[in-house]
């Protein structure tokens, strides 16, 4: 998706550790329009899957998939990483350890939100190692529910996640694939 590299090209930021910060339209500030255009993007290609539910992490995947379920006309379950009161023992879960924050996560879904009935789109922020997709495809697999596909805003392809997923036969779709980050620069793969 050349818009979307123009902007990380634009507005990105390259910290050290491999970490690409894109706070400006992505993980703190949001770009509606970027986000809807994404969001389009995902629904025509996954398109003709029977998709049921789009599937995320919070917090950063929720608006790239929320506009997804509103272009495919699903609805979006999120995995949230904390109980609140409210939701009792009836929840699917897994650990997910956070790349840019160097801790483990448990992520929940409800039980009554996801099930074997239900076939699934991933869509996440960014893929690097691959964990937050991983929790999520436990997820959907404790809950029987059928994985159609996955849509990524950014892979990083120098690291491993991507990689692994399309290994297990995943239908995986990066809108951009950054090769490395080196020297402050992005360069894309794609």
């Amino acid at each position: 998706m050349e818009e979307l590299k123009t902007v990380i090209k634009e507005q990105g930021k390259v910290l050290p550790g491999n970490i690409l910060k894109v706070n400006s339209f992505l993980n703190h500030q949001i770009d509606p329009k970027l986000m809807y255009r994404i969001g389009q993007t995902f629904a025509e290609y996954f398109k003709n899957l029977g998709i049921t539910k789009v599937l995320t992490v919070e917090a950063s995947g929720i608006a790239p998939a929320v506009m997804t379920g509103l272009a495919m006309e699903v609805p979006v379950v999120f995995a949230r990483k904390s109980k609140s009161l409210v939701v009792k023992n009836d929840v699917y879960s897994a650990e997910v350890y956070s790349y840019t924050k160097k801790f483990p996560n448990h992520i929940y879904i409800e039980k009554q939100f996801l099930t074997s009935d239900d076939k699934v789109l991933i869509i996440d922020d960014f893929l690097a190692n691959g964990e937050a997709t991983k929790g999520l495809i436990k997820i959907a697999d404790a809950a029987n529910a059928d994985i159609a596909g996955i849509g990524i805003v950014i892979e990083k392809t120098f690291q491993p996640g991507g990689q692994y997923l399309r290994d297990q036969g995943y239908n995986v779709l990066s809108l951009a694939q950054i090769a490395s980050l080196e020297n402050n620069q992005v360069k894309f793969a794609n």
